[in-house]
């Protein structure tokens, strides 16, 4: 099955991120990390990260912009500048309502870039839509 990777460094933004995916039966693996430097960390295969079987590439990152560290934005060109990368679905879901931000995440590759909701019934709706944009299967 295939892995999802959460890039984000509110507990509580994973942990509502996680129910909604189990809400609209996305039962892909999770992996999260909480800061930039892990999201290149784990996506290059670096320390850690290098055991592919405990830290499989993702088909989707769901990618935070304010991070520590490395922000968002920086982690898409870094995810974006790699070949190896292209088939990767890169989606923003952040606070940040700038438009700024909207347009350098389509500049730099991202795929999809989502405002996070007030509530757990719109994150859910929000999930069920990005899923249906990516072809959930449960492989």
């Amino acid at each position: 099955m295939k892995t999802i990777l959460v890039v984000e460094d509110t507990e509580d933004d994973v942990f509502f991120l996680k129910r909604a995916l189990k809400s609209v039966s996305i039962s892909n693996p999770v992996q999260v990390v909480d800061d930039g430097q892990k999201a290149i960390d784990y996506m290059a295969g670096n320390g850690i990260y290098a055991d592919r079987a405990a830290y499989p590439l993702p088909f989707l990152v769901l990618l935070d912009l304010k991070l520590p560290y490395i922000m968002g934005l920086d982690v898409l060109k870094w995810i974006r500048g790699r070949r190896e990368f292209d088939d990767v679905i890169v989606a923003v879901l952040t606070s940040s309502q700038q438009d700024n931000d909207l347009t350098e995440t389509t500049r730099l590759g991202g795929n999809f870039y989502f405002v996070k909701p007030p509530s757990a019934q719109k994150l859910s709706e929000l999930v069920q839509k990005l899923a249906s944009h990516w072809g959930h299967t449960e492989t």
